[in-house]
């Protein structure tokens, strides 16, 4: 299933495209279930991550404006594909392509979050990469982190104008690279 070593912050963490990293949040992204392939891939036990919030395992290099796109559009009861790079309880990391659906209730109102996260496509992570590490650069260039987070999302708007793509568009080409 895994395949690393010693825990590094430059180690990745990969797993199996058979195995599916299930998670469910409340409304407010706290983690209120995490089957066991999120526990070992990630390091942490089921009694570390409930009740935690869902950002204990977000890796410093994942731009904050993806998860603001991301939390955006769950928001409009949307859901959303998105490759995310994670960390590990003991520094290592591990990529993912996350679909996150909102979950709802009886009424039909969002009530919480699900996630299933599968094994990447590895072509796709080094343009992602790329494209990240520009997004990073503009948060950490601008006076405050929130001004930072609404420039390098503007960019990141503007990206998908220039290619003339919606975000799902952008995301799915990236697979046919």
């Amino acid at each position: 299933m895994l395949a690393a070593t010693a825990g590094t912050s430059d180690q990745e963490v990969v797993f199996s495209e058979d195995d599916i990293i299930v998670s469910k949040t409340d409304l407010k992204g706290k983690i209120i279930y995490a089957n066991d392939t999120f526990c070992d891939v990630s390091g942490y036990s089921v009694d570390e991550l409930i009740g935690k919030p869902h950002n204990i395992i977000r890796h410093p290099d994942m731009p904050r404006c993806i998860f603001k796109f991301m939390w955006d559009t769950l928001g409009c009861g949307e859901e959303i594909f998105a490759y995310v790079k994670n960390s590990c309880r003991d520094g290592r990391f591990y990529w993912v392509l996350a679909y996150v659906t909102p979950s709802l209730d009886i009424n039909g109102k969002v009530c919480g979050y699900h996630s299933s996260r599968r094994s990447p496509n590895r072509r796709v992570l080094p343009k992602l990469e790329e494209i990240y590490a520009a997004l990073r650069k503009t948060e950490q260039q601008a006076s405050t982190p929130k001004e930072g987070m609404e420039q390098a999302g503007k960019q990141f708007e503007q990206m998908l104008a220039d290619q003339k793509m919606t975000y799902n568009q952008f995301l799915f080409s990236l697979e046919q690279m």
